[in-house]
């Protein structure tokens, strides 16, 4: 099943979209919005399941779905914690800044809570106010949940995994340093994120398998590829864990994202991996670039974001048909 939020509202108005994301059902008589349904879960699911049956059976009113029409599927939600569960990813970025990485990474997640009261729609463009802060895009997987109860189990939080989409976690990569020196955390350095035109139902995803999306994330930047990484390889924390790690000390709501982090793959001799251009899978965001850069060369060469530049962020099934739809964003001056 697959879900996605028209514009219009804070929280969009919810629809049932078809598998090939031609047409939409409206599902205001089940649910207004996204959030409305995961909080009743019980009794609109199967009533969302019932009318994404009789929508590819063109049984009930339906209209074109236009994916510059829809907000993130949750355009704000209770929560957005974005982990890293491709370390290979952190040691890289880590490696350029020449810091250590503690042996615990490789056991224990990183996550961090981020602002969730307000995302970007999928073709909305990315607001930089000051080019030297250091726009970048992350390509990554991230779920939403249902309610997760306190100290869950890995197994009980795979299970309250309710629907999965794609998400560009903008970052000001200028600026983390600064902030990560005080101690506290990222604020500043994480604007607003954005997530793809639809979320989809695990069991609609032939690539889902044990808590892991499997399947190339394809990156682009300036209709150029950057990136096509496989989500579900090298993958440390699968999504099981991550949400167990969010809900040791807390309980979670219903409609709460946890993101994967960059989804990144090393090389096939264990180390960084190699540009597209060079028989490699490529890169996720522009500081695994600059790190390789920095590595081989002592200094990177490829900037970051600036305004005009386009980017977007989609996976295919083996047809090439989209899966939820593709993030597209073009940077722009606010």
């Amino acid at each position: 099943m697959k879900l996605a939020s028209l514009k219009g509202g804070r929280d969009g108005r919810l629809v049932v979209v078809s598998n090939d994301l031609a047409w939409y059902s409206p599902a205001d008589r089940i649910a207004l919005s996204l959030q409305a349904a995961l909080d009743d879960w019980g009794r609109c699911e199967p009533e969302l399941r019932g009318l994404a049956e009789s929508l590819e059976h063109g049984s009930v009113p339906k209209a074109r779905f236009h994916e510059h029409d829809a907000a993130s599927p949750l355009p704000r939600a209770y929560q957005w914690a974005d982990g890293s569960a491709y370390v290979n990813h952190v040691a890289l970025v880590r490696q350029a800044r020449a810091a250590d990485m503690p042996d615990s990474f490789w056991t224990d997640p990183l996550m961090y809570q981020g602002g969730s009261d307000g995302f970007l729609g999928p073709r909305d463009p990315i607001p930089l106010a000051d080019p030297a802060w250091g726009c970048d895009l992350e390509g990554e997987i991230a779920v939403v949940t249902g309610d997760v109860p306190l100290g869950a189990s890995r197994e009980t939080a795979l299970a309250a995994i309710r629907l999965v989409m794609l998400c560009n976690d903008v970052s000001l990569r200028n600026l983390i340093p600064g902030e990560l020196a005080k101690g506290f955390g990222f604020f500043q350095s994480k604007p607003a994120s954005a997530f793809s035109p639809v979320a989809v139902t695990p069991d609609a995803l032939p690539g889902w398998k044990d808590g892991k999306l499997h399947g190339k994330l394809e990156v682009s930047l300036n209709d150029t590829p950057l990136g096509e990484a496989d989500a579900g390889v090298d993958m440390t924390f699968d999504f099981g864990t991550l949400v167990a790690h969010a809900a040791k000390t807390r309980a979670l709501s219903a409609g709460t994202i946890v993101g994967s982090g960059t989804v990144s793959n090393r090389g096939p001799d264990g180390g960084p991996g190699k540009p597209i251009a060079d028989g490699g899978v490529g890169y996720s965001c522009l500081a695994e670039v600059r790190t390789i850069e920095t590595i081989q060369h002592g200094a990177p060469k490829t900037p970051f974001l600036k305004a005009g530049d386009r980017v977007r962020i989609e996976m295919v099934d083996a047809r090439r048909h989209t899966i939820f739809g593709a993030i597209e964003q073009e940077v722009a001056a606010p």
